[in-house]
């Protein structure tokens, strides 16, 4: 059995994440069980989907009861999962988003992209072969279908790119 914590030397990151796929590959019969005190699924979803035997991962402060981590390491090394109760809630959530670009045609998917190039309008008509005029519509769309109002305290442009990193990055 292998007790790994995600975040070890040198850098702090995901090293944790990277030793036990080293270890799963050159010894597959070791159970593994993973410790965080972040929710950092992104990262352990790579090692739960490369096996789905003996691996667990568990908030740090789940491990404070010796019987909850007694109770993991038994069912690791019988075979079993073991899976925070609090990351599974947070998955969940995160399957349960909707995602906001599908409101978004593809043309406008496309000229939001380039807008957070940070191109102008401009530049986006003479990269995507349209008419200023073809651009300023898209983008009445795009801040139609993200939600976006005009108001005097934001910037819709940010707004909408931020929305697009958001849906891009999480």
């Amino acid at each position: 059995m292998a007790i790994i914590d995600i975040r070890m030397p040198p850098t702090q990151t995901t090293e944790g994440i990277h030793a036990a796929l080293q270890i799963r590959q050159q010894f597959p019969a070791v159970g593994i069980l993973l410790l965080s005190t972040y929710t950092q699924i992104d990262e352990a979803v790579e090692l739960f989907t490369a096996t789905a035997s003996r691996v667990g991962y568990l908030l740090k402060d789940s491990v404070a009861d010796l019987d909850e981590l007694t109770g993991a390491l038994t069912r690791i090394s019988e075979g079993g999962t073991v899976f925070d109760p609090k990351l599974v809630a947070e998955l969940l959530g995160r399957t349960r988003r909707t995602d906001p670009l599908t409101a978004l045609t593809p043309r406008e998917r496309q000229v939001l992209a380039l807008m957070a190039e940070g191109r102008s309008n401009a530049g986006i008509a003479k990269t995507i072969w349209v008419t200023d005029g073809a651009v300023e519509k898209h983008v009445r769309h795009i801040f139609g279908k993200l939600g976006i109002p005009a108001t005097p305290d934001a910037h819709r442009r940010v707004l909408a790119v931020i929305t697009f990193l958001d849906a891009r990055y999480r």
